[in-house]
């Protein structure tokens, strides 16, 4: 998989065991987007061929949507195919651009991780504790399950921003 970076990668060992971690995770996640379309033909036909769609089914691909786009954003965030503002950036010496990554990892993106995951876990931990399941009498059980991809998705990204922040540091050090 080739990174999208504007730059040359920056060689550090352990951001590469990162993100190989990260990238490992997302190429599994995204297969919950194959089954998602499955679902999605079901239900369709289903619904609009027989005149029944089921619940479990649409709760499935809303489970199978978060699944995909909360470990996505890690999987973007290590190849760098995430939306950004390069217009300034690009205008930026190396040695500024490095540090604008550095201060935007430090100051807003750890910030924010640690955020969502502190306020995740007690939402979770309660799902969890009731054994929580759908509202719906025939919808999913286990809504615990899909909570429990809050900090675990969370807990990837801040591997795919630690790794990112490393390779910075070290470009910066190393003048690259």
């Amino acid at each position: 998989m080739s990174h999208t970076t504007s730059s040359p990668k920056v060689n550090v060992p352990l951001a590469d065991f990162l993100d190989k971690i990260v990238l490992s995770a997302g190429k599994v996640f995204a297969w919950a987007y194959v089954v998602l379309m499955a679902v999605i033909i079901v239900q369709v036909v289903l619904r609009y061929g027989f005149n029944h769609g089921l619940v479990v089914l649409e709760e499935l691909q809303w489970h199978l949507y978060a699944v995909g786009v909360m470990f996505g954003i890690s999987y973007a965030q290590v190849t760098n195919s995430h939306i950004r503002v390069d217009l300034f950036h690009a205008r930026l010496s190396r040695r500024a651009q490095h540090l604008w990554e550095i201060f935007g990892i430090l100051f807003l993106m750890f910030p924010f991780i640690y955020v969502v995951f502190d306020s995740s876990l007690p939402f979770v931990y309660d799902s969890w504790r009731i054994n929580e399941s759908s509202a719906s009498p025939t919808g999913l059980p286990y809504r615990w399950i899909i909570k429990s991809v809050i900090p675990l998705s969370f807990g990837l990204l801040f591997l795919a921003g630690l790794s990112r922040l490393m390779r910075d540091v070290v470009g910066l050090i190393k003048g690259e």
